[in-house]
């Protein structure tokens, strides 16, 4: 006899569509598994086999084929056991193929026949929405990201419950997920705490408005790490369409995902031992990597001449798209990565600098530790400054700031630029003929550009950017017009320092 279930298959953050087709029929008892499974799913027979038996169903003792299909899309994981098992017992007669045709499964099995959760429950939600399933059925524990995907969810405990899909006895979905919570915002550490460092501050705030990408210089203990941990404080809130897109890639990376959409946005700050794959995904099948797992937030790095070279020169794309694309032999995959870069360094490797009189590098050395950030991916970094050691005085000083005061500047700025280029979408994503429309300069703020250009030796990605700053300037300043003084500033924090 032959039965088929449908289950997904994880591709980045995207699900696929896989037919599980099983056929029992004559033959020595044996258990095929075709349709280019993994080492986990092969070992699904087995997990499939004690959990048929302990469940109180009869494991039949005839040849079972199971083919997953389409044959040439690797399948990886334990998350097809559930389509697995139920098609093996529809097809074996013990299970209703009917009551199994218009429903998606998605699940581990365990030994004694309890259904463990999954990772992408989310994506495989809004898989089954789109593919036209009636219902999802999925571990307990994953239903309550499956219900944001607006589908109808099947939480299951143990595999006999498959008997009762389509009837009175089915499982009841968990409550539907509440939207717009603010999040334990108060717990995050607050901007106030950062002192003697006023232009620090105000450029935090400017990237913040804009979504630009930071490059902070200094010697140790400046504050540059202190200052990056309390942009996500000063950060709008995630809207619903974002939270669902933060909490997809959660969901496909195996995290953990609470009852209720998140509103703080991501914050990563990766080793500097990581690799280029860790940092923008790879591996086969292909995974996120920490740029998509930062996307709608932020992405720290400190110590950033410690960092292999070739890990960061993989962040050009990245930087330059919001997407990481990668390509293997049968498949492409496409990550999104729409975060904010916040780099910190020492102007050494030392610490201490040239300027201080007391550094203590080769040349070679120093050489080598600044050739680490190329040209090209400094040129895509929107704000580059140079801070110093606050003295005693400014420590005991009252602070300049605080997130709370700043955050309502930083949203009044961002409700305009939605207004100006559509929900979600801030300056840092601006088009060429966005940003021609939105920043109309007169002819003294031309001949500003002009001069700037020609003093700081811009390429055309730097004069766009200076614009693209200027335009946020001048969103925080609440005006419609792009003028000198926001260009001279947006010059300044451009090249590296404070005056």
């Amino acid at each position: 006899m032959l039965a088929a279930t449908r289950t997904f298959a994880l591709l980045g953050v995207e699900a696929r569509e896989v037919q599980v087709e099983i056929h029992v029929g004559l033959g020595l008892p044996a258990f095929s598994l075709v349709g280019l499974p993994d080492a986990a799913v092969r070992e699904s027979r087995e997990r499939v086999r004690a959990a048929v038996v302990n469940s109180g169903f009869k494991y039949p003792q005839q040849r079972i084929t199971a083919n997953l299909a389409p044959a040439d899309l690797r399948k990886a994981g334990p998350g097809f056991d559930l389509a697995i098992a139920a098609a093996l017992l529809a097809a074996s007669g013990q299970l209703e193929p009917e009551g199994l045709a218009r429903i998606a499964l998605a699940g581990e099995l365990a030994l004694d026949g309890s259904i463990r959760p999954v990772a992408g429950a989310l994506a495989m939600a809004e898989a089954a929405g789109r593919r036209g399933s009636a219902a999802i059925a999925v571990p307990a524990a994953n239903a309550p990201e499956a219900m944001l995907a607006g589908a109808r969810v099947i939480p299951l405990r143990r595999l006999e419950e498959l008997a009762s899909l389509g009837t009175e006895r089915e499982p009841p979905p968990p409550p539907a997920p509440s939207w717009g919570a603010d999040g334990p915002r108060a717990a995050l550490p607050d901007l106030a705490d950062l002192r003697g460092q006023p232009y620090l501050g105000h450029a935090l705030e400017v990237a913040a408005a804009g979504g630009h990408s930071v490059l902070i210089v200094g010697p140790p203990g400046a504050g540059k790490s202190l200052a990056a941990r309390r942009l996500p404080s000063i950060l709008p809130s995630l809207s619903n369409d974002e939270a669902l897109e933060v909490l997809r890639i959660a969901s496909a990376c195996g995290r953990s995902i609470g009852i209720d959409p998140p509103a703080l946005r991501p914050f990563r700050a990766p080793h500097h031992t990581i690799s280029a794959a860790g940092l923008v995904g790879g591996g086969s099948p292909p995974r996120p990597g920490e740029v998509t797992l930062a996307h709608r937030g932020v992405l720290f790095l400190d110590e950033l001449g410690e960092f292999s070279r070739q890990a960061l020169e993989a962040l050009r794309q990245p930087l330059e798209d919001g997407r990481v694309t990668i390509v293997r032999a049968r498949h492409a995959v496409e990550l999104p990565c729409r975060f904010t870069l916040i780099a910190a360094s020492n102007p050494c490797p030392c610490g201490r600098g040239e300027e201080s009189g007391e550094c203590e590098c080769q040349p070679g050395s120093m050489q080598r530790y600044r050739a680490k950030l190329s040209g090209a991916l400094a040129d895509r970094i929107d704000i580059a400054i140079s801070v110093e050691r606050p003295t005693a005085a400014d420590m005991a000083a009252a602070p300049e700031r605080d997130s709370a005061s700043v955050r309502d500047r930083v949203m009044a700025a961002r409700e305009r630029q939605a207004r100006r280029m559509g929900p979600g979408r801030c300056n840092a994503e601006m088009g060429v003929g966005e940003l021609r429309d939105s920043c109309r300069l007169g002819g003294r703020e031309r001949a500003l550009l002009a001069e700037g250009h020609a003093r700081l030796g811009l390429s055309g990605r730097g004069h766009d950017r200076v614009l693209r700053l200027a335009r946020t300037i001048a969103d925080l300043d609440g005006s419609e017009r792009v003028s000198a003084d926001h260009l001279a500033e947006a010059l300044t924090l451009r090249r590296r320092g404070p005056g």
